[in-house]
């Protein structure tokens, strides 16, 4: 799978430590991890965070030919993690990644590139520039399929952008939080559940499939106009940075190689669990330890040898 990934790159700021994060950042490292071939259009700073970032993507592995040097400064996210772990940010906006510049040699090379799907999320579009910037990337990609990861932020968001994001995209992937202010913001008749926000922003805004994460509780996945529920893993958290990033690329992943729909849910909770236990969005874990856990007894999800994700 060729995959174009769109937004932020900026360093999660910690009480006691630094991680390079950015949810385009995070998904892309996990979906080159699982053996797609993934480009980043982003930008940092002139500055030594930025130097950083670009000796930590390539340590990763990532191609940053697309990744701008722009005069900003490298975008940083200071985040405070409650007794769950589960992290709020606050982000000092405009940062290197809102000066990313489309030129026609750019476009060209992104063309090039054919990707089957571009990525995207809403903090990176907040700015009217950068929305038009998206849209014309699009325009220029009539075949590739759009996954709007939707990753709200507080003072970074408002509905109007989310429901513009929400008509372009083809897979929305939000979790349970996300869905209940969406649900009440909109409004959505009637009492909410997860089966009435998905049908109504499904038939709103034209998405084929959405997917809700409900943390260790698993994910709830709309299509062809049913819902259904996949349970998630236990796990002791440390902080849950990069948890819903992973698991949006390996259900794209999964989605993308034809699995059954049970076993994409259970690899991308899976990786989800794996990276919530760890420190940091990018902590190292391997394909190997997600098809244990999502193929474990009680679990009940095979994975063939021959459909394994590779390395």
């Amino acid at each position: 799978m060729r995959l174009l990934s769109v937004g932020e790159v900026l360093w999660d700021i910690f009480d006691d430590r630094e991680h390079l994060g950015g949810a385009p950042l995070n998904f892309s490292v996990s979906a080159q991890r699982l053996g797609n071939q993934v480009a980043l259009l982003s930008g940092v700073g002139k500055d030594e965070r930025g130097a950083r970032a670009y000796v930590v993507m390539r340590e990763m592995g990532l191609d940053t030919g697309l990744v701008q040097q722009t005069e900003a400064r490298t975008g940083a996210a200071n985040v405070t993690t409650d007794s769950s772990g589960n992290g709020s940010f606050s982000i000092v906006r405009p940062a290197a990644f809102d000066m990313v510049e489309l030129t026609d040699s750019i476009l060209a090379s992104i063309i090039a590139l054919h990707p089957n799907w571009i990525y995207f999320g809403t903090l990176a579009h907040t700015l009217d520039e950068s929305e038009e910037r998206l849209a014309c990337l699009l325009a220029a990609n009539p075949g590739a399929r759009r996954f709007y990861d939707v990753n709200l932020r507080h003072g970074h968001w408002n509905l109007a952008l989310v429901q513009r994001l929400s008509r372009l995209a083809t897979i929305i992937k939000l979790n349970a939080t996300e869905a209940e202010t969406l649900f009440e913001l909109a409004g959505c008749p009637g009492a909410f559940s997860m089966e009435c926000f998905c049908g109504f922003w499904s038939a709103a805004y034209g998405s084929k499939m959405i997917c809700v994460t409900q943390g260790s509780q698993g994910c709830a996945v709309w299509r062809d106009g049913t819902i259904e529920f996949f349970p998630g893993y236990a796990v002791e958290v440390v902080d849950t940075v990069g948890a819903g990033d992973v698991f949006a690329a390996a259900f794209l992943h999964g989605y993308q190689s034809q699995w059954p729909i049970e076993r994409t849910a259970s690899f991308a909770n899976a990786l989800g669990a794996i990276v919530a236990g760890r420190p940091g969005a990018t902590p190292f874990w391997t394909i190997d330890e997600a098809v244990q856990i999502a193929s474990g007894p009680g679990n009940g999800c095979h994975f063939p040898e021959h459909t394994r994700p590779r390395h």
